[in-house]
């Protein structure tokens, strides 16, 4: 198992990326150890053993990461992984360990001994690396990344970054769309460590998913790694484990906030006297379909014990054996106890059943109680927290917002962590200029065809404030002026064209590691805060219908006239002519 650094370590890494001032720094190592400079595909050594022997390893140039579709059959993308990238990058450098393991391994049989003395000092010290901004939502084709700097040493981190960036960015957009359907006054808790493919894909998808929107994390580790709230409340096995009130340690409990030690000497009978109440005053009242019997006996006795120990904090889950004739009316029981004793109690979990007429049954028992019962003894039930747990995901979250559900928070694992609607991204690495020539790689599939040379990345605004399109320019193009027309081209299909003026522009390439002055500049912030916070703003400057779950708008993403010119000329040079014969 990979071992991580303290979530200390981690706060103190992300501070430093806010310093003021003109000057770089370097950052720590990755967060997991197992990002070394052999985490990469064999062909990146045989690759740079080539461009070594044919002397060619020092030529400069320049690679794209990008992706080519949006994933989850929507149309935006939130881009993560920047500063685990950054801390790869950093600290990358072949041990003697990893050394070692070349010069036995049989890849390295035709090897020449002075590759490997190229290596033992090779760094990343004479990269460049401009890229959009962790958190901010990303779109097909513009480079998320573009390295730059001599070929074997940027073809080398090739995977890694690829790595780096497809899970990261897949399991952010996947947290970002729960939260658009969720709403935004709905608590979302990732659940799903357990789920997950292994200790690294749990701490990471919790990471991921809290920059895309959630509230909190079951997983203790991603809670120390990286300082995210932790949350969690007790299994069914809990209340299993309870046989009867005989189970119940001791009875007291100190009243609330009562700096005298005033104590309630027995909580058992206080919750059972409770439970008699609620038969006598609210449950002969409710409605038919509303009313209980007599309730699970061992289920009581473990709220009543979990109770004792976490009054402040007390949230059950109530369906074990029966939400609405059990669970919820032994957890009214202990609420009323702990409320008499000066507490506010939490709230309830459901685990399984029909969340939305489960959810909403359950609020108007609450609601029906208080009102029974009065403030004095029952104020604020009617608002309890319910929390739904049950196997949730996008999909169960549209069905529940269009047949209406009382649930306050939502705690998701599974299709959350694994991204079991689409397991890739499918994020790619592409030379696009060698030694000062821009390149470029043709395909049947124009999907697959690349923009090529360095390139400008723009993105312009409306006068209402919204994201309208992203466009490409050469590196050596004058940026777009706010106000004045730019011709944005489809960068394969010459009839798609249109003119924008822009209200505003914002340039979406940063200059976010200079090897060679010394790492990555003061000012660029690639904390999880931050990106926490830039993903929420950047999905508020999109238009309504590109983020609607049905059936979203394409946003549009262009190149300028002279690019799109400079594409199909390229294209034109490097494509075979066929001959009929």
């Amino acid at each position: 198992m990979a071992t991580k650094r303290k979530a200390t370590d981690v706060s103190a890494d992300a501070s430093a990326g806010t310093a003021g001032g003109g000057g770089t720094h370097r950052m720590p190592p990755c967060t997991n150890n197992l990002t070394t400079a052999l985490l990469m595909d064999t062909y990146q050594i045989t690759m740079a053993y080539a461009y070594w022997k044919n002397g060619t390893h020092e030529r400069p140039c320049a690679f794209d990461l990008l992706f080519r579709k949006n994933p989850f059959a929507g149309e935006f993308t939130v881009f993560a992984g920047l500063e685990e990238s950054l801390r790869f990058i950093s600290n990358f450098k072949f041990t003697e360990a990893d050394l070692s393991y070349l010069r036995n391994d049989h890849v390295a049989k035709d090897m020449e001994p002075a590759f490997f003395d190229l290596l033992e000092n090779l760094n990343c010290d004479a990269i460049k690396v401009f890229a959009q901004m962790e958190g901010s939502v990303v779109f097909p084709r513009v480079p998320l990344l573009r390295v730059e700097g001599p070929l074997m040493v940027v073809q080398l981190i090739e995977t890694t970054l690829l790595n780096l960036v497809n899970y990261a960015s897949l399991v952010a957009t996947n947290a970002a769309r729960h939260r658009l359907v969720a709403g935004n006054d709905a608590k979302l808790l990732e659940f799903g460590l357990r789920r997950a493919q292994g200790p690294d894909g749990g701490v990471s998808a919790s990471r991921y998913a809290y920059l895309g929107g959630f509230d909190a994390t079951s997983n203790l580790e991603a809670g120390r790694q990286f300082g995210i709230p932790v949350k969690g409340t007790h299994a069914h096995s809990y209340v299993q484990a309870h046989v009867g009130m005989e189970d119940v340690g001791d009875p007291r409990l100190v009243h609330f906030g009562d700096t005298n030690g005033v104590v309630c000497d027995d909580f058992k009978r206080l919750v059972l006297d409770s439970l008699d109440l609620l038969n006598l005053e609210v449950r002969d009242r409710l409605p038919d379909h509303m009313k209980w019997g007599a309730t699970n006996q061992s289920e009581l006795a473990a709220f009543t014990s979990y109770a004792l120990a976490f009054p402040t904090g007390f949230l059950a889950l109530v369906d074990t054996y029966d939400v609405l004739r059990s669970g919820i009316p032994n957890f009214l029981a202990v609420a009323l106890a702990l409320r008499m004793c000066g507490y506010a109690p939490q709230g309830v979990r459901l685990d399984s059943g029909d969340l939305s007429y489960l959810s909403l049954r359950s609020r108007e028992i609450f609601t029906k109680t208080q009102e029974l019962l009065g403030a004095s003894r029952a104020g604020g039930f009617a608002g309890f927290g319910i929390t739904a747990s049950n196997d949730i995901h996008e999909e169960v979250l549209h069905s529940l917002k269009q047949h209406g559900h009382a649930i306050t928070a939502f705690g998701i694992g599974t299709h959350l962590v694994t991204c079991l609607r689409q397991p890739a991204l499918g994020c790619v690495y592409k030379l696009v200029e060698i030694a000062g020539a821009p390149r470029i790689k043709l395909s049947e599939d124009v999907e697959k065809v690349t923009i090529p040379g360095r390139k400008q990345a723009w993105r312009l605004y409306t006068k209402t404030g919204h994201a309208v399109v992203d466009v490409m320019l050469g590196a050596d193009e004058a940026a777009p002026v706010v106000g004045d027309r730019i011709l944005c081209r489809h960068a394969f299909v010459a009839s798609k064209r249109a003119y924008v003026a822009p209200a505003r522009v914002e340039q979406l390439h940063h200059l976010v590691w200079d090897g060679l002055r010394g790492g990555v500049p003061n000012g660029i912030d690639v904390s999880l805060a931050a990106a926490r916070v830039r993903c929420k703003e950047s999905i508020t400057q999109m238009r309504s219908d590109h983020l609607r779950y049905s059936n979203p708008t394409p946003y549009k993403v262009s190149v300028s006239e002279k690019l799109f010119e400079f594409i199909h000329k390229l294209w034109l040079e490097n494509a075979p002519v066929g001959e009929i014969v």
